[in-house]
């Protein structure tokens, strides 16, 4: 079964290879109609989608789905639209004196690269299946995606839609498990992107290290939010209820945990937790509040607050509506805040994915900015606080993917910010001209006038005072 499956994709592969190159040099107006077509099947076909990926978590908002993973999506068709004549156009770049008055020229294009291979994950399994298909695209490429297997019957809709809209040389869905996954990294991309954890991006460049495919990995990690002394924490509570609960903290993004002033504690997890009440009054039958995606999932992150509790750690369980989760048959789950954290705790080891957090606290703000610098770095990094100089002391001396400060996640709804993690959150980013170029080769072309530069440089032998006299110039 493998090996067909196998040859099944290296011969669509190939199609799509071929039929790239019989078309070089390709119309912006066919880019953009392929575009405009991405964008026509997530319109057209938006409440099925909703539908579907609410019945493979087994419960989510079709309002969240609309706004996350449709409308977000077409958003990125939109601005591609509108920017990528401006982002293609190639680029005058200066000669070295004198070359320009002899008639040199030099410019960069930016041509398409190929097939470009896109491995999307579960959690918003359109929106990260199509917003770098709307660059893929936009840049002139093909691509074959492999959406995820944990969100079964949203892929196989992807797959029949796919092949309605495009044709198979153009853009295709290849469905399976983690074999057929497997099979589809170690193809000859000319570039792959992936989103999903750390660890199987790991797995995932080194299968492409093999054919030398280069990669943009939208990795996650331990999002931090700091908060200030300054922080209004009723008003920053809230949001960052709003950040961890929607998707049930299951979005690379999601604030992981928090760190704040040791004398406003209980402030900070107060605010936390009136934002919850405030959002979901209930959770178990409220169908905004998202369910978690598997059996498997639901499992470990049960796990992670157990262990946390064995070692010592105070749990508070957010449950504003005093339900009864321990008999619910359902992957429902009350946000877990977590106190008195150590890292010897799986909670502040793994990325959370989930409606857990944990609080750690600082008597000095730079505590805080030395604990981030001392882990891997984060795929967004959250402040919240009124002190400007703080605010910075914060962004200068760390690093992270991405930036919101008195709010989490929104940096990546900027269509015109890049959208990339760093070290271990990732590689490479998508979104605004930085994604246009990420799928796009940068090509140098030089343009040599008819006078003899190579003598006139000393680069003919025999070498003499020309060439020493040259040398001796470029070194002034």
């Amino acid at each position: 079964m493998a090996d067909d499956r196998r040859q099944e994709q290296e011969a669509l592969l190939k199609r799509q290879r071929d039929a790239f190159t019989a078309s070089r040099p390709e119309s912006m107006a066919m880019r953009k109609d392929r575009i405009k077509r991405a964008m026509a099947l997530l319109k057209e076909h938006a409440e099925e989608f909703c539908k579907t990926m609410s019945a493979d978590f087994g419960n989510r908002a079709m309002e969240q789905s609309m706004l996350t993973d449709i409308a977000g999506t077409v958003g990125a068709g939109k601005h591609a639209l509108k920017n990528m004549d401006k982002w293609a156009k190639p680029e005058k770049r200066p000669v070295q004196f004198p070359l320009g008055l002899l008639g040199a020229k030099a410019e960069v294009r930016y041509e398409p690269k190929g097939v470009i291979g896109i491995l999307s994950p579960w959690n918003f399994p359109v929106n990260l299946a199509f917003s770098p298909l709307m660059q893929v695209l936009a840049a002139g490429n093909r691509a074959m995606i492999k959406p995820s297997e944990f969100t079964e019957r949203t892929s196989l809709l992807m797959a029949e839609l796919v092949a309605e809209y495009f044709t198979p040389d153009e853009v295709a869905v290849v469905t399976g498990g983690p074999e057929v996954a497997a099979a589809f990294t170690e193809l000859q991309f000319d570039h792959l992107v992936f989103t999903g954890s750390t660890p199987t991006g790991r797995l995932v460049m080194q299968a492409a290290a093999k054919n030398l495919v280069p990669v943009t990995l939208e990795l996650g990690g331990k999002s931090p939010v700091i908060m200030g002394r300054s922080a209004d924490f009723e008003k920053a509570g809230e949001r960052i209820a709003l950040g961890k609960m929607m998707n049930a903290g299951q979005i690379c993004l999601s604030p992981d945990y928090m760190y704040v002033p040791e004398d406003k504690q209980d402030e900070a997890v107060a605010g936390v937790s009136k934002g919850v009440a405030n959002l979901y009054p209930t959770l178990l039958e409220n169908d905004d509040y998202a369910s978690i995606v598997s059996d498997r999932h639901f499992e470990r992150l049960q796990g992670l607050v157990e262990d946390a509790r064995e070692q010592g750690a105070e749990v508070i369980e957010v449950n504003p509506g005093n339900e009864d989760f321990a008999n619910a048959n359902q992957r429902k789950m009350p946000l877990n805040i977590v106190k008195n954290v150590t890292d010897e705790m799986k909670v502040m080891q793994e990325e959370i994915f989930g409606p857990v957090l944990p609080v750690k606290t600082y008597k000095a703000i730079d505590q805080a900015v030395d604990y981030v610098n001392e882990h891997d770095r984060p795929l967004g990094l959250y402040y919240f606080g009124d002190d400007k100089d703080e605010q910075e002391r914060v962004l200068t001396r760390t690093i992270s993917g991405g930036v919101t400060t008195n709010d989490v996640i929104f940096h990546v709804s900027m269509e015109d910010l890049p959208f990339g993690g760093v070290g271990p959150s990732g590689m490479g980013s998508y979104h605004a001209i930085e994604g246009f170029r990420e799928f796009s080769h940068a090509r140098a072309v030089y343009h040599q006038p008819k006078i003899d530069i190579a003598k006139l440089g000393g680069f003919k032998p025999p070498y003499g005072k020309a060439t020493v006299k040259a040398a001796a110039t470029m070194m002034k």
